[in-house]
C-alpha cells in the first residue's frame, strides 16, 4: 500500500534549506519515492499553515522508513533541521 511522507515546514534559513532541498528528489527516487508536492503556491482556507508543504509517495511504509533512516538521508538531514522548523509524518494511503 502506498505510504506518504507529509511535511509541514517553516523555513528559517532559505539558503541552507535550499542546499538540503536540492538533494531530496534524487534521493527519494532512489528509494522509489515520487514528490507529489514540493512547496508551491498555497491558499489557506482553514487554520494556520507553515510556509511550505511536501508530500512524497513511496511504494509502502517500510520503504518510506528505509528512506528516512538511510545513511544518505541522514547525511543531509542536519541541514533541514538547522534551517527549518517542521513536522514530518508517514501516512498510509487508501
Amino acid at each position: 500500500m502506498t505510504a506518504y511522507i507529509i511535511g509541514r515546514i517553516t523555513i528559517t534559513n532559505p539558503q541552507d534549506y535550499a542546499a538540503y532541498a536540492e538533494q531530496t528528489v534524487a534521493l527519494a527516487e532512489k528509494f522509489g519515492g515520487r514528490f507529489l508536492v514540493k512547496g508551491g503556491a498555497q491558499t489557506v482556507v482553514e487554520g494556520n499553515c507553515p510556509d511550505r508543504h511536501v508530500v512524497i509517495a513511496f511504494p509502502d511504509r517500510q520503504t518510506a522508513l528505509d528512506w528516512y533512516h538511510s545513511e544518505e538521508y541522514r547525511r543531509i538531514l542536519p541541514l533541514a533541521l538547522s534551517a527549518s522548523s517542521r513536522d514530518l509524518v508517514i501516512v498510509d494511503g487508501i
